[in-house]
């Protein structure tokens, strides 16, 4: 019998190989907290004291899609 991998409380962070800006993320990704999925993005940044760190955002993967293609919903007009 195998086992079915559990991501509970796991995430991943990947090179973003489409980053065209700087405000474009350097890494991209998602994790799940609790049973409920996010989006990860990941900006390589340095301290005023010169140590480097990454500023994290994390968004709701039922969260409305980029604009683009996202599907217009009836309280949108």
């Amino acid at each position: 019998m195998s086992k079915q991998y559990d991501d509970t409380d796991k995430g991943s962070l990947f090179r973003n190989e489409k980053k065209e800006t700087d405000r474009h993320p350097d890494y991209t990704g998602s994790i799940n907290v609790g049973g409920s999925d996010y989006w990860l993005s990941a900006w390589k940044n340095t301290a005023k004291s010169g140590q480097t760190y990454l500023r994290l955002t994390v968004r709701p993967k039922d969260e409305f899609a980029p604009t683009s293609t996202r599907k217009p919903q009836s309280d949108d007009f």
